[in-house]
This record gives C-alpha cells, sequence and structure tokens, in this order.
C-alpha cells in the first residue's frame, strides 16, 4: 500500500490553507497513493479561544470537511484528514477531530484528539490547548487493503498506553497528524515516533506542521515538521525536513511478518492490570 505524507505550513487563513490543501493533494497523486495524510490543523492554525470557534467546522458539511471529501470522491483516493477543528454545542470549546474518508468521498469515521497539549515549553511559551478544545472519548481504527490502521493526534504520541490499546486490536499502521513545537520535536520526535513502531510491531506514519506561524500579540511559533514513517522495526523508511513537501512511503506486509515472527511479542504480552503491585517504602 502506498501512503502519501502532505507536510504543511498552516496560517490563521482558512483560504490560504484549503487551497494549499487542495494544491499539495494534487500533487500527491502524481505517486497514485492509496491512502493520503494530512496534519494537525491543516484547515486553521493559532489565534484565541474565540477565534479558534470561530473558525471551526461542521461535521459533515463544513468548507474543509467537503473540500477533503469531494477531493477523495473525484481522485478515488482514501484521505486521513489530519485534524479539523470540528464545532460542538455545549460549550465553547470545539473538537480536534481527524475525520477518514473512503475513495467513494464516505466518511468511515472520526477520532477527537483524548489528551491535550497543557504544557510550558523550555523557552516558557505556555501552550494550553484545553481552553479551546475538549478532549475525544473514544479510539477509532479503521481498515483498508486488509491493513488495521489505529488513529491519534500530536500529543497523544507521548501516551504509550493509548498505542497499547489499539495494539491490543491488531492495528498494523498507525497514523499520527501533529504540529510538534520545534523544541518538543527537536527533543522528543523521532525517538518517540520510533519507539511507537517497535514496541508495537507496526508501521508509524507522523505527518507534521512545519515553519511558522503568528499569534494574535505578534509572537510567531515554529512547528518542527520532519513527517517521517517508520517500519515495524523501528527504522524510519521515509523522511522529510522543515520544509512544505509531500513524502511518500510504502507499507510492506511481508516486514510485517517478518518482524513479528522474529520477536513474537503479541504471543509473551502479559496482561498486567489485574496483577497486584507491591511498594516497599525503604523503611522495613
Amino acid at each position: 500500500m502506498k501512503i502519501a505524507l502532505v507536510q504543511m505550513n498552516s496560517q490563521p487563513d482558512r483560504a490560504h490553507n484549503l487551497a494549499e490543501t487542495a494544491r499539495l493533494m494534487r500533487e500527491a497523486m502524481t505517486g497514485r497513493p492509496d491512502l493520503i495524510v494530512l496534519p494537525e490543523h491543516f484547515d486553521w492554525v493559532g489565534g484565541t479561544v474565540a477565534d479558534k470557534r470561530c473558525a471551526a467546522d461542521r461535521v459533515p458539511g463544513g468548507e474543509a470537511y467537503v473540500l477533503v471529501q469531494q477531493f477523495a470522491k473525484e481522485n478515488e483516493v482514501w484521505i486521513h484528514a489530519g485534524s479539523l477543528m470540528e464545532l460542538r454545542g455545549q460549550d465553547h470549546r470545539v473538537y480536534n477531530t481527524t475525520v477518514v474518508f473512503n475513495a467513494n468521498g464516505e466518511q468511515v469515521g472520526l477520532y477527537r484528539k483524548i489528551h491535550l497539549f497543557d504544557i510550558t515549553a523550555p523557552d516558557g511559551k505556555t501552550y494550553a490547548e484545553s481552553n479551546a478544545v475538549a478532549p475525544g472519548r473514544e479510539l477509532f481504527i479503521y481498515e483498508i487493503n486488509g491493513y488495521r490502521i489505529g488513529c491519534a493526534i500530536c500529543y497523544d504520541l507521548r501516551f504509550s498506553r493509548l498505542f497499547d490499546r489499539l495494539s491490543s486490536e491488531k492495528v498494523d499502521i498507525f497514523v499520527l497528524p501533529a504540529a510538534f513545537t520545534q523544541q518538543t520535536g527537536q527533543a522528543h520526535w523521532e525517538v518517540l515516533c520510533r519507539a511507537r513502531a517497535i514496541e508495537f510491531q507496526a508501521y508509524f506514519v507522523a505527518c507534521g506542521q512545519c515553519g511558522t506561524y503568528a499569534m494574535p500579540n505578534g509572537e510567531r511559533r515554529q512547528t518542527f515538521g520532519h513527517s517521517m514513517v517508520c517500519d515495524p522495526w523501528g527504522q524510519v523508511i521515509a523522511h522529510a525536513e522543515n520544509d512544505v513537501a509531500v513524502l511518500g512511503a510504502e507499507i510492506d506486509p511481508v516486514r510485517l511478518r517478518e518482524v513479528r515472527r522474529l520477536i513474537p511479542m503479541a504471543e509473551h504480552r502479559v496482561l498486567l492490570s489485574d496483577m497486584a503491585v507491591r511498594v516497599s517504602t525503604g523503611t522495613g
């Protein structure tokens, strides 16, 4: 199976982002992929809490949703639509949502980001995603060409139990749209992507934002880029730098079987949730 990753430099400008999305997906089609993957926030990035709600899309039926849906149908290609901001009615917050379309342009499912990025980076910048975004509550797996694909988004990458749960459902490929910061990306992006591939013996497809974007206060924030695909042995088989790019990779079923045969982790895995834990304080 052929996969095309679309690495973007999205801005707080929906018209620009959607035009870039369409252009880069057309470029991706020259490689005749079975699946196109977009990055997190392909439709809109930056802004205040109020800006994010104003920019949020209807699912189904919003502008970004319809653009990707129609492209999938017209080009007969599956699209893992990175993430877009999805309107919700309960309060001022939105969802950070992946929508997956099949080659007929039909929505086969969606995943709403579970782990929200509320941190202070080493440079002192504060990220408070939960101010604008509500967490999802369900995992999502879909099937294409005989492969089972598990969904995650950006900060989810740090939470191995999410991938462990997906792996328990015999996932072959993890797809992670992201907008990693420059600082955290330099320190942790590649090692975490490779680790998830190794520990769960699956292909890991990580599609990122790159370059900079402006915040309302004039501050510029930098994303890491470096989209990559890791095979189930943890080898990086495709890699981008920090520029807008289309990256191609091929999923090899022989490689999946070979790695799982060499180290049969699925057979060796022990259910730990019911085990007692003994803790010693060292005081005797």
